[in-house]
């Protein structure tokens, strides 16, 4: 076995050090350090090795990436348990290395375990820790957490809060010494769940200063960390987030923690490419274009009438649509949001012939049928719920306290699983279903197993990631949505289970530039559901011009949710513009680097996308509020080939600034379908003037390779 392991992948360097049989210790996580021999690996570990003086213990105290007290680290451990109150410090003990999978075993606390730290192709580093009970009793266990750690450069933080309509905003803090942590309790991925946990360099931008950044993989209560000492270690870790009691291991069984991700670049923008170009090529990524979609929900609500979803349907049809995806209020008594969630049979009152006559409808005008579910909840008023009350998840004999009139239906129970299963795939079967749209609305509070009460989410987390692989098995064509009252369940996990996420259920597109700003700092836009809504929001009641809410919804998975049939016939003929101009950029943008420009001017936004070999790209100028500068400065155009030529022009049907100068007749000079060519660089470091523009506004720019 090798002390050092110097992994290399994507321009990033990984330095494992194993050496006198420890857990690995990382010496080196970041910018590639080019090929290394045995011996000037050696001299890495000796340079980087820490001054033994000032430890709790004699000697040095190295960090491995599963910490342990028995090496002396007083921090946040790396396994937090115990077996009847003994054994809750370990002090592992490597015995292989074999590839990315490092085995080691604590003989006096019964313990063995199975840690996989891995470099991706992408450079993307990834590892999880799996710990089996070799012991007699029960051993419990309380957390998993692993790590990883940043040089003393890294001195501020990003990471994510949020709300429902207001997903995944940003904060920055300090990266001062101790423990500044962030914890999901609410029984999925959360709105306000860390996301991403961003290290960097001051300053750190889109484009600039060398930034760390963590992810946990995982769709349930997780907890996520950053944690600097005195004695020079800066670390973030993460980890699942087990209630108390809800993980014992039996002799023999096995607890696994979710994955964590890790990504290292300059500029947030190669951190996210690198979690981007691992998702896409993964086997099980979506590789057909992805379709244009018009979802009910904000058209009609629980208005479920054919004559009113055949006109929709053909509306969407007649602007370009190919997938109509049918929303919630088609089974059981679902009139409302207060009753029959859980009967997952086709309403007879709405329905009297089945959902045949509106799927012939759909697929007659040759767009793909979807449908709305959500199996993981029940309404008290329901039939299944009055059939099988202890189906419910609840700690112990008191129900939880009801939100949005629902409860959680125990999935990790056998009967209630096998009874979703049938009747999702007796749906799937019966109807021409190409698409799941897969809500969750509800925090998962006093989420128990019953009869024992036994605290639940995780799982209750495992059993929908079964289900959500048993129908994808016996449904291999079905694409899948992670919907969660919007955005609050988006990770990597459950998109190997899933080919898109719903952003948020806020479509109104200033809300949504931010929205999706940050979705994109870990999701590709593809993967990403993004819709053009109605001219006033349905959430916040603002109004935006077509063209605003169009381009917005242009980066990302786009769809419309909007009644078609109220439109005007100028916004529909616009709409198939913008429709037609989607279609033709879909392969560039959900193919190329994302790349956001870090303009000085809070004002203006700069976001776009360049093709990977840097032949073509798109760009928005978005117009966030009204600017102290009048008119605005040039803005740099990031991501092109600095050595290749651009022809930059207008992109129609976004060339339309609306602004006051337009209203004057005052045009910008180059702003002709003409354009201007130049090189990258020149785009990069000089840029171009845009228009003026009113705020809530933006244009896009095309610059193509000549």
């Amino acid at each position: 076995m090798a002390d050092v392991r110097h992994l290399r992948a994507a321009g990033v360097s990984l330095v494992l050090d194993f050496t006198d049989g420890t857990l690995p210790r990382v010496r080196h996580w970041g910018a590639d350090l080019g090929a290394l021999s045995e011996s000037e690996l050696d001299a890495v570990v000796l340079a980087r090795s820490p001054h033994p003086i000032g430890f709790s213990v004699d000697g040095a105290v190295d960090v491995a990436v599963l910490p342990e007290q028995s090496a002396g680290w007083l921090g946040t451990p790396g396994i937090v348990g115990n077996r009847a109150g003994r054994d809750f410090s370990t002090a592992f003990r490597v015995l292989s290395v074999d590839g990315p999978v490092v085995r080691a075993v604590d003989e006096a606390a019964g313990l063995e375990l199975e840690l996989t730290v891995e470099l991706l192709p992408s450079g993307l580093l990834r590892q999880r820790a799996a710990l089996t009970n070799t012991g007699t009793g029960p051993f419990a266990v309380d957390a998993v957490n692993l790590t990883l750690p940043v040089p003393a450069e890294a001195v501020e933080l990003l990471d994510f809060t949020g709300r429902w309509g207001r997903e995944r905003s940003p904060q920055r803090t300090a990266f001062t010494q101790g423990l500044r942590v962030r914890e999901n309790r609410t029984g999925r991925t959360g709105y306000d769940s860390a996301y991403l946990l961003a290290a960097g360099t001051a300053g750190f931008g889109n484009r600039s200063g060398e930034v760390w950044a963590v992810h946990t993989a995982w769709s349930g209560n997780h907890r996520t960390f950053a944690e600097r000492t005195y004695h020079s270690v800066s670390l973030l870790g993460s980890g699942e987030l087990l209630l108390s009691g809800e993980v014992v291991l039996a002799p023999g069984e096995a607890y696994t923690s979710p994955w964590q991700y890790a990504s290292w670049g300059v500029g947030l923008d190669e951190v996210s490419a690198r979690f981007h170009r691992h998702l896409r090529s993964r086997p099980s990524h979506p590789s057909s274009p992805r379709p244009v979609v018009v979802n009910t929900w904000e058209a009609v609500y629980f208005d479920h009438d054919l004559a009113r979803l055949t006109a929709l349907a053909d509306a969407a049809a007649s602007v370009g649509a190919e997938r109509f995806v049918l929303d919630d209020g088609w089974f059981g008594s679902r009139r409302d949001d207060k009753r029959g969630l859980g009967d997952w049979y086709v309403s007879d009152e709405v329905w009297p012939d089945g959902l045949t006559p509106l799927t012939d409808h759909v697929t007659g005008l040759g767009m793909q049928f979807g449908i709305w579910v959500e199996p993981e909840m029940v309404n008290p008023d329901s039939d299944l719920a009055r059939a099988h009350p202890d189906w419910l998840m609840a700690a112990g004999d008191r129900l939880p306290r009801p939100a949005r009139s629902q409860q959680v239906l125990d999935l990790a129970r056998p009967e209630a699983y096998a009874h979703v299963l049938e009747r999702l795939d007796d749906l799937l079967s019966t109807y021409p279903v190409s698409y799941l749209k897969w809500d969750h609305n509800r925090d998962l509070v006093d989420a128990g197993h019953r009869p024992t009460g036994r605290a639940g989410v995780h799982g209750q987390t495992l059993a929908v990631y079964r289900l959500l692989d048993e129908l994808r098995a016996r449904h291999p064509g079905v694409e899948i949505e992670s919907c969660s009252s919007g955005g609050a369940r988006v990770d990597l996990e459950v998109l190997e289970r899933t080919d898109r996420v719903w952003v948020s259920d806020c479509i109104d597109a200033l809300e949504r530039q931010s929205a999706q700003r940050w979705t994109n700092a870990l999701i590709p836009l593809e993967l990403m559901g993004t819709h053009v809504g109605a001219g006033t929001s349905h959430t916040t009641h603002r109004s935006h011009p077509l063209d605003f809410r169009a381009g917005t919804a242009l980066f990302g998975h786009f769809g419309i949710e909007w009644d078609l049939t109220a439109a005007s016939p100028s916004d529909l003929d616009r709409l198939r513009e913008w429709v037609a101009l989607y279609k033709s950029l879909r392969g560039l943008l959900h193919t190329g680097v994302a790349v956001h420009g870090d303009h000085p001017d809070p004002a203006v936004d700069v976001h776009g996308v360049v093709a990977e070999d840097g032949s073509d790209a798109v760009f928005a100028v978005v117009s966030v509020a009204t600017s102290a500068y009048y008119p605005p400065g040039p803005v740099r155009l990031p991501g092109l080939s600095p050595d290749r030529r651009y022809h930059v022009r207008p992109l129609a049907p976004g060339d339309v600034p609306g602004g006051n100068a337009d209203d004057w007749g005052v045009r910008l000079p180059w702003w002709t379908p003409s354009g201007v060519t130049l090189p990258g660089r020149v785009l990069g470091s000089a840029g171009v003037q845009t228009p003026v523009q009113y705020p809530e506004r933006l244009v896009l720019l095309r610059a193509t390779a000549v």
